[in-house]
């Protein structure tokens, strides 16, 4: 009997361990990108644009894993609790949410704050039913053991129970936004994961896509070269690259 229990023991262990299948993107840009690494993405930006691309160390993973997916934006800013009504505070990120194009990306921005939620519940619910790839918030997230739930792959820069509403209002959507440091605008590509989140600019994405495809090939040949001859400084040496 206890030889019989061990197999479907040993074979939920293996399921365990399973890495999560990595998403076919239709767009071919995404689909490559989806498949770099963020750490290759964030040294492609800054080897092309001369720029930081990648958002603040705070911009951390809350729900879920990596996505890939292009922006779109909405902007909160301080008002007065007149100006912060229920139907105001959050009028553009719901719009945003409800015009949303499955696989895109919401970057909300509350403007001054990461003591108040962006998003809660009921906002991550009806992102997830428009197919968004996931919600990237400057400032906080509530609810989050309901959006864990979901399934809807949430970054943050803090968790916070407090609302914006009578305190901040809603600004535009669908502009260019100051998202943790780094300009992001409708359009853009934004590759999020464990490393942290880089924004992609549109006109130089297939540039960068490809540079960032040569440091991921390089990298891996660099692996076997270390585990071979023991020694890191010969190998940087030999490919010009840490």
């Amino acid at each position: 009997m206890k030889k019989l229990l061990l197999i479907p023991i040993a074979a939920l262990l293996l399921v365990g361990f399973q890495q999560a299948t990595k998403t076919t993107y239709a767009d071919p840009l995404l689909n490559g990108f989806s498949k770099s690494t963020v750490a290759s993405v964030a040294d492609a930006v800054d080897q092309i644009t001369g720029k930081r691309g990648y958002m603040s160390h705070d911009m951390r993973p809350r729900v879920g894993q990596s996505f890939v997916g292009r922006a779109t934006t909405a902007l909160l800013k301080p008002a007065t609790p007149e100006q912060a009504t229920a139907a105001l505070s959050a009028r553009d990120s719901v719009a945003m949410i409800d015009a949303a194009k499955p696989g895109e990306v919401g970057i909300i921005v509350i403007a001054e704050s990461l003591d108040l939620a962006g998003m809660g519940g009921l906002m991550a619910t009806a992102a997830k039913a428009r197919g968004m790839a996931g919600i990237i918030l400057d400032g906080g997230v509530r609810d989050l053991a309901e959006i864990r739930s979901l399934g809807l792959p949430v970054f943050a820069r803090s968790v916070s129970p407090g609302s914006s509403v009578g305190r901040w209002a809603s600004v535009a959507k669908d502009i260019e936004v100051d998202c943790a440091g780094i300009k992001v605008r409708p359009g853009d590509i934004i590759v999020a994961g464990e490393d942290g989140v880089v924004v992609v600019p549109k006109e130089q994405e297939a540039a960068i896509l490809k540079r960032s495809q040569e440091i991921d090939d390089r990298e891996t040949k660099m692996v076997p070269f270390i585990k071979q001859f023991k020694s890191l400084g010969e190998t940087v040496k030999k490919f010009n690259r840490i």
